[in-house]
């Protein structure tokens, strides 16, 4: 893995890039409370340079962040527009409406399955499983649903995961995301299906969010992923062919030196660092 440049701020590189894939959860708010300084730099690189995609894996549909945001206080204008893991998932879904399904996930992501004729069920009348996450994302573990996952896989039932974050932080805990019981499915022996990153669908609507919004095809050396995920915004950027800035203290909070570890251990590469998002 080749040395990346560690930066004070965006500022540093901006002129490089004409377009921004920047993930939400852990650089621009911890779930509770915004970042203001990320919010600045966003807002100032729209105004200077171009387009600002907010790519997320989210479960929700992109319709539903604004008012997330609202709630929890994030400033100003950040993005022109938002790309979410529940967007990309909602095709999916369709594909196989009515279902029936056996809805997997708390209540709170229930949008995602607005306007859309979908049936639930119990698990050994359904057809397949939609997974947004944990019931109880703030005391569950992947673990106690290992023995309903099993009989999930026995009964050859498709996984369709809206989420597939293992973790984030929320207000500085660590939870577990839909990707954790997707992760654990698959290895019990059964089978997932991902839109999210760092898969293909999200990153596809979310070129063509750029190409709208800027009004002409950019190319991807001009376009800068962000995020602080390395299994899913690293690995989804380099997967894309995207340069990347890694944010050390969103999800792994980690120095310069354990970084590259990481990244030589997982053959994932990223060109810049900081330590947060700023200008």
């Amino acid at each position: 893995m080749s040395d990346f440049q560690t930066l004070s701020g965006l500022g540093e590189i901006s002129d490089d890039y004409d377009a921004l894939l920047c993930d939400i959860w852990g650089v621009i708010h911890n779930g509770r409370v915004p970042y203001q300084d990320a919010c600045e730099a966003l807002e100032r690189f729209r105004s200077e340079r171009g387009p600002v995609i907010l790519i997320s894996n989210s479960p929700r549909p992109s319709a539903a962040i604004p008012a997330q945001f609202a709630h929890i206080g994030v400033p100003g204008e950040p993005y022109d527009a938002i790309v979410t893991s529940g967007d990309a998932t909602i095709s999916e879904l369709a594909r196989r409406a009515p279902g029936p399904a056996f809805k997997l996930g708390p209540d709170r992501d229930d949008v995602i399955y607005e306007g859309m004729e979908m049936h639930f069920s119990a698990l050994d009348e359904a057809a397949f499983i939609s997974c947004t996450g944990l019931f109880d994302d703030d005391v569950e573990t992947p673990d106690d649903y290992r023995a309903l996952l099993t009989e999930a896989a026995d009964m050859g039932l498709s996984m369709v995961c809206a989420n597939p974050d293992v973790q984030v932080k929320r207000d500085g805990k660590l939870i577990y995301c839909g990707g954790a019981l997707a992760q654990l499915y698959d290895q019990i022996g059964g089978k997932v299906i991902y839109a999210g990153k760092p898969h293909s669908p999200i990153y596809e609507l979310s070129r063509a969010w750029v190409e709208e919004i800027a009004g002409y095809d950019i190319p991807k050396d001009r376009i800068l992923a962000i995020g602080d995920n390395i299994f899913t915004d690293l690995l989804g950027a380099q997967q894309e062919d995207y340069d990347c800035l890694f944010i050390q203290d969103g999800l792994h909070e980690t120095n310069a030196a354990r970084l590259k570890t990481l990244l030589t251990e997982h053959g994932i590469s990223a060109r810049y660092m900081a330590d947060s998002l700023r200008w």
